[in-house]
């Protein structure tokens, strides 16, 4: 594993039925597992999510429509391929993602896939004790989201480099 040297960090103001999260920023580690063979990309970093208590849960692509997560922060580590997405709903940022990237999303922000190539799959997975519910923008109760996304805790540990690194700093998680 490559160190993260380009971090990226994005902070969302709430967008329409999006509470987006009013705390945490979303992190974005690039070309974090860059160097490793694209055969396996996906055990690596699953390996690595577990060294650090996230538990990886799926291996997919990411859904086209705008939703979010009121019981869990997200991760999706990149395995395959390189997508367009929207990040942080209408108010948000587009991010192109690629094989060896990782997106850690807080409980609460949007994110959509806008496009990507046919082989784009990543890695899902929460901190442990997380699991998520899934949140169409379009059919938000915004109101009894804002008080699940309040009552997710925070995780024991950066998910690529436990006790130190961006989410630690970003996230004031505990050392």
């Amino acid at each position: 594993m490559k160190t993260a040297e380009n971090v990226l960090r994005f902070q969302f103001l709430p967008a329409g039925p999006v509470p987006n999260n009013p705390k945490l920023p979303l992190v974005v580690y690039k070309s974090v597992f860059q160097d490793v063979p694209d055969d396996a990309r996906a055990d690596t970093i699953e390996k690595h999510l577990r060294q650090h208590g996230w538990q990886p849960a799926w291996r997919w692509g990411v859904y086209d429509f705008p939703h979010y997560h009121s019981t869990a922060h997200e991760l999706l580590g990149v395995f395959r391929g390189r997508a367009s997405l929207r990040l942080g709903h209408e108010t948000g940022v587009t991010l192109v993602v690629e094989a060896g990237d990782v997106i850690v999303i807080p409980a609460g922000v949007g994110h959509q896939n806008l496009g990507s190539s046919e082989d784009f799959q990543v890695v899902g997975a929460y901190p442990e004790g997380q699991s998520a519910d899934l949140i169409r923008a379009d059919k938000s109760d915004r109101a009894l989201a804002e008080k699940n996304i309040q009552k997710v805790p925070l995780p024991k540990a950066d998910p690529l480099t436990g006790s130190a690194g961006a989410l630690v700093e970003h996230w004031k998680l505990p050392v």
